[in-house]
Formats: structure tokens, sequence, C-alpha cells
């Protein structure tokens, strides 16, 4: 039987560490000169394949248009392309090209390498917690 009031101190703890952790990182991908919801867009499609608009928008969690600005910003900076469906005119897919996926390979291995960086100082009971921490937050996120 779980501590329901603990549970929910840790989850507050987890929630709040990863917002700040995330945030840092962040700083990294401003000498990539692409804004995060740019990134983000791209994360989607380097490391989940072509997705259509109507996806891409989906996956972002924002209305088409507002992800059609974004492609069309992609496009402009040469990190995605846009091209018709050649059996459904209506529909167009969304690929990253390989400056983009280049780019974002750098940046997340900017903040890898931050936030290695970071754990560096630690004992290495201290990061063999982490490691624990980590793979237990990977299987909740599992489900």
């Amino acid at each position: 039987m779980t501590n329901r009031p603990h549970t929910e101190h840790v989850a507050d703890r987890l929630h709040s560490a990863s917002i700040h952790l995330l945030r840092q990182l962040r700083r990294e991908d401003d000498a990539l000169g692409v804004t995060a919801p740019l990134l983000s867009a791209l994360s989607v499609l380097v490391f989940g394949g072509a997705k259509t608009l109507g996806e891409l928008a989906a996956a972002e969690q924002v209305q088409p248009p507002s992800m059609t600005r974004t492609v069309r910003k992609l496009e402009e900076a040469g990190l995605a392309i846009r091209e018709l469906d050649p059996l459904d005119r209506r529909v167009a897919w969304v690929y990253a090209t390989p400056e983009g996926e280049r780019v974002l390979r750098e940046g997340r291995a900017r903040r890898v390498a931050s936030l290695a960086a970071r754990l560096g100082g630690l004992h290495a009971e201290e990061l063999a917690a982490l490691e624990h921490a980590a793979e237990l937050l990977e299987r909740v996120l599992r489900g």
C-alpha cells in the first residue's frame, strides 16, 4: 500500500527538480540559435520520423496554424522540409533535414555534457543512486 502524502511529496519534488533541471540545461540550446519550440518540433521529426502537419501539431499539443508557422521557420532555417503526399495532395509531410538532425544531436550532446559536468562532483554512491533513480523514472514513464 502506498503512503499517499509521501508519494505526493516525492512527486512534487521530482516535478520541481525536473523543471529546474530542464530550464538550466535548455540554456545550452542558446548556442544553437534555434528556439525551444522549434527544437521540440524538430525532436519529434528526428526521433519519430516524418509526420503530417496534423500529427506534428498533435504531438506538440498546439493548433495546426501554430504548427504551420513553426514548420515554416524550420524550413527557412534549413532544418526541415515539407512535401505534399503524392497520393493525396491535401496532405503535407514534414521531414527533418540532415542539418536538422545534426543541430538536434548537437544540442542533445551539449545538454548531456553540461549535465555530466554537474554530476562529475558527486561521489560514486551518489552517482549510482541517480542511475537507479533514472531507471525507476523510466519504468514509471513506461506505465
